[in-house]
């Protein structure tokens, strides 16, 4: 056998060696971290589905909010859970809102920190749709999967839609109450047509003209956001999203997604799942010279945690494997439940 030229392993040898010659560097200052606000004071309750992760009162998330900061993470981004919730969605968008109160909270006590608003209407509405839900003209569906005994759809399967274009109003509603409390950039997740361009209208006309969009360009309709809707209280209260969230099968169509979006006037885009939509970042980043996000669902977060508890893998190790893959795919921001973490191990 000849004696081998080329021996990379002489790069991997030590840890020093490897770490020098490293092409994906992690970094705290592109992560986000999640933070789900509910009334009340002195409120830390972890939600089952996602260990380590808290609905947490407005005190408490100034307090996470904090401690976020001083481990190097630039930015939060804050899911509301309303005290009490209705067909209009008015706890999005009142001036009062959870997300508003806690966004004025935070910024009054830690400084520089950048916080994102999710822009959603789930968590807001009585039924857990993203829109406003209307009788249906047509026979289209909400995404249900139940069939009658022929094959066909059932009748409440095709008796109601989300009506896209009334849903904008109350969107760039949000928005701009959002932008009012002090939010430094709006991140809209709903997936209804339109969005971008009607909330960039609305933010303008306000004057917040600075205020930037990070668009859930590509926000696929998974199985993946199931601890998520616990820990939001979000789970629709009939059929599903996938009429309005994308079908996981489609790549050429994300694209397209994300160009409408950034055409709209959106300033950085997300593709939301992650690891099971690594194909998609990557090809957003080649395609796209706008800063790529990624959302490391509840899922991708519970799944590690879950293993990790009954000693099936290295939880750390795992955890920072998961992140180098999403930012070697192209994101150069991550929204990650293990944001402070990660950090801690980065330090």
């Amino acid at each position: 056998m000849a004696f081998p030229i080329h021996r990379p392993r002489r790069l991997r040898r030590t840890e020093l060696l490897r770490s020098f010659v490293r092409e994906t560097r992690l970094s705290p200052d592109g992560f986000v971290y999640p933070l789900f606000v509910c009334p009340g004071k002195g409120v830390r309750k972890e939600v089952r589905s996602m260990p380590g992760v808290f609905n947490l009162s407005i005190d408490q998330a100034v307090k996470e909010a904090r401690e976020a900061k001083a481990l190097g993470i630039p930015s939060i981004i804050l899911f509301g859970l309303p005290e009490k919730k209705d067909e209009a969605a008015t706890g999005a968008w009142a001036e009062d809102g959870i997300v508003q109160q806690a966004t004025r909270a935070i910024k009054a006590e830690v400084k520089d920190v950048l916080v994102m608003g999710d822009v959603c209407l789930c968590e807001y509405m009585s039924h857990g749709h993203c829109g406003i839900v209307k009788k249906s003209s047509q026979p289209q569906t909400l995404g249900f999967t139940s069939v009658g005994a022929a094959g066909a759809a059932t009748a409440s399967e095709t008796e109601y839609e989300i009506a896209n274009d009334p849903s904008l109003e109350i969107l760039a509603k949000t928005a701009v109450s959002q932008a009012r409390a002090g939010i430094d950039i709006i991140a809209p997740s709903d997936m209804m047509d339109g969005r971008i361009a009607a909330i960039r209208k609305a933010l303008d006309d306000a004057g917040f003209a600075n205020i930037p969009i990070l668009s859930y360009a590509a926000k696929f309709a998974s199985g993946f956001y199931g601890p998520f809707r616990e820990a939001a209280d979000s789970a629709p209260q009939f059929g599903d999203r996938r009429s309005y969230q994308m079908d996981g099968a489609n790549l050429r169509e994300a694209m397209r997604e994300i160009a409408l979006d950034l055409d709209e006037g959106a300033d950085m885009i997300m593709v939301k799942p992650a690891i099971a939509y690594l194909d998609v970042i990557a090809e957003a980043r080649r395609r796209f010279d706008v800063p790529v996000a990624a959302y490391q669902v509840s899922g991708e977060y519970a799944m590690i945690q879950a293993a990790a508890q009954n000693n099936w893998i290295d939880r750390d190790r795992v955890m920072m494997e998961s992140l180098q893959s999403i930012y070697r795919a192209g994101a150069s921001i991550i929204l990650t439940y293990f944001a402070k973490d990660a950090a801690k191990l980065l330090a």
